[in-house]
């Protein structure tokens, strides 16, 4: 996956949560970040940015997520095709055709525990096929990726259950926060404060191919939580329920696995990155989130508030 050496990075999905994220990142390090204004529907649009631009690096941190949540996209299927799929590609195809190298943070919710993968189990290496279709979101994400296979320009970075040092709508741990009663089951998790300097590691030496893009080792919803009591929250309470209630409540199911870091570990070992397990990780960002809040002067009415009956 050889590219020129220039040092011009473009990012799509500036307004999401990770793009702002990443935008923030790259201007606390002095560099640039050009910020594509088109979306992945227009390719057009896409083509003449790129041409304008000419960057050498694309970080794509687009997609449909749904809102409130991924049963958005169980209703809305034509629109999550036309941006997961069919514009995802059409970017990588631009990019590919100029031989602009991209990063594209997508999703690892595209497995599930099986017979051969228990909980407390191996993990999913990047080479398995994904088993997970419970979702309309996670079956359009394992398409584009199985399809971005045939491109040598692309590293994949699969994301899941994403948490930040702030407490805000889209961090996981805000989300689960929020609920009467969680599940509780042991996951791979991404906390973006270190998983997101490292991305940019990947980009910046044109990595390429597929990476579960998580902190190494598993977690689950009630540790998540014990770690909030502890380092932001002494008073907060929680329940839990089965798979089985949750569903009841849900139009669409949600992925639950562990994937094997291996690949990821050792890049980041030859990149010089930092890449902290998932309870270390999970622990620095939450006693950040709060010391964030009391900055602020923002604690504890910056915390996160209980939805209504039924986590509604």
């Amino acid at each position: 996956c050889k590219m020129s050496d220039d040092n011009i990075y473009m990012l799509w999905g500036g307004n999401g949560w990770i793009g702002s994220l990443l935008i923030k990142q790259f201007q606390a390090q002095g560099k640039t970040l050009i910020v594509a204004k088109s979306r992945l529907e227009n390719r057009q649009a896409m083509e003449e940015e790129l041409e304008l631009h000419k960057p050498t690096r694309v970080m794509c941190a687009a997609g449909l997520t749904g809102r409130p949540n991924v049963d958005w996209c169980e209703t809305n299927q034509e629109a999550t095709i036309r941006v997961n799929v069919c514009g995802t590609i059409a970017l990588t195809d631009l990019c590919s055709t100029r031989d602009i190298h991209v990063t594209l943070f997508a999703t690892g919710c595209i497995y599930e525990y099986d017979t051969e993968h228990t909980i407390g189990g191996k993990g999913f290496t990047e080479e398995e096929t994904p088993n997970y279709i419970g979702s309309f979101y996670s079956k359009t994400k394992a398409t584009v990726e199985d399809l971005l296979k045939s491109y040598n320009n692309i590293c994949v970075l699969r994301l899941r259950m994403p948490i930040s040092n702030q407490l805000l709508d889209r961090n996981f741990v805000t989300k689960i926060a929020k609920y009467h009663k969680v599940v509780d089951v042991p996951n791979s998790m991404t906390v973006l404060t270190d998983m997101l300097p490292l991305s940019a590691a990947m980009s910046k030496a044109r990595l390429c191919g597929i990476y579960n893009f998580c902190n190494p080792g598993a977690i689950s919803h009630n540790q998540v939580l014990q770690i909030y009591k502890e380092e932001v929250d002494p008073s907060f309470t929680w329940e839990n329920f089965s798979l089985e209630e949750q569903a009841k409540i849900l139009h669409s199911g949600r992925s639950n696995n562990y994937l094997d870091t291996s690949k990821l570990e050792a890049a980041a070992k030859d990149l010089g990155m930092r890449l902290p397990d998932i309870h270390t990780a999970t622990r620095e960002a939450l006693a950040g989130a709060k010391q964030a809040l009391v900055d602020a002067g923002n604690f504890p009415g910056g915390l996160p508030k209980k939805l209504g009956p039924g986590n509604k």
